[in-house]
């Protein structure tokens, strides 16, 4: 059985590159809240959505047929995900772009892809490293997606097909104890304590409480500098907490590869309904 890997890859865009990019997922995010608000919330197929909008999304947005195609099975999707949550489907605000191999395709020999815009097809160099071309070397990867970073970079997210390693049979095992005092507890004897981790997001909760206060009183230019800095500070505590863990899991796998142990982790349903009752 395969797997699908992820490998996201930054693309070398030219100024008049970056315009048809930027015209491209424009469109199709426009397209996708059009679609979501002018169809029928019921309907989550995508084939019966393509059916009432195809012809009004093309001529609307200038979207390929392709693209209208991926538009609305992209909101298909949303909507799917949504009625399991019990909720409607937001707007969509994030610019990108989901793509197949009719308006995809890589090329290894020259390390570049080839995306469909909506002023024709446009061929992007990747700026890759040796991890991303492993990963792309030998494969032919039949989707990708789009996608605009808040520095204004663009990134494809390429979806490739791999073999899992093959299971090992052990009768070692490493028990790991999952915690938020401990954040992890190994039955071999290493601990990771959470003591540091919970000092940095205390930090950085009192510290949004007093910018979001100072960002609705004082002075005019006070609360700009505020909202500035709030939004600098967007996503900083969350990437730590996953480098943390990162480095965590690293740990415990290769400690488990050197003593070739399975893993077994702690049971954790219904953790966040128990944990995040308590105060920070």
């Amino acid at each position: 059985m395969s797997q699908i890997l992820t490998v996201s890859c930054k693309l070398k865009v030219s100024q008049s590159q970056a315009a048809k990019l930027d015209a491209t997922m424009d469109a199709f995010v426009q397209a996708l809240n059009w679609v979501n608000q002018n169809t029928p919330e019921k309907v989550v197929n995508a084939v019966k959505l393509q059916s009432l909008c195809y012809y009004q999304i093309r001529a609307r947005f200038g979207l390929s047929s392709n693209l209208a195609q991926q538009v609305c099975r992209r909101v298909a999707g949303a909507r799917k995900v949504a009625r399991q949550r019990n909720r409607p489907v937001k707007e969509f605000k994030r610019r990108f772009v989901t793509y197949d191999a009719r308006i995809f395709s890589f090329r290894e020999k020259d390390w570049t892809v080839s995306l469909a815009t909506v002023d024709g097809r446009e061929r992007f160099e990747l700026a890759i490293g040796n991890y991303q071309r492993g990963m792309l070397a030998g494969s032919n990867p039949k989707s990708a997606t789009l996608v605009q970073r808040k520095d204004g970079s663009y990134s494809i997210q390429i979806c490739v097909e791999a073999e899992p390693p093959k299971q090992q049979n052990t009768d070692k095992v490493i028990g790991v104890d999952l915690g938020r005092r401990d954040i992890a507890h190994t039955s071999e004897g290493d601990n990771w304590n959470g003591q540091q981790l919970n000092k940095v997001r205390d930090h950085y909760c009192r510290l949004r409480a007093s910018l979001q206060r100072k960002a609705s009183k004082g002075t005019r230019s006070s609360r700009r500098r505020c909202r500035e800095l709030l939004q600098r500070l967007s996503g900083k505590e969350r990437r730590f907490q996953t480098w943390v863990n990162h480095r965590i899991s690293k740990a415990i796998v290769s400690r488990a590869k050197t003593t070739n142990s399975a893993i077994a982790l702690e049971d954790l349903t219904g953790i966040r309904e128990r944990v995040n009752q308590q105060p920070r």
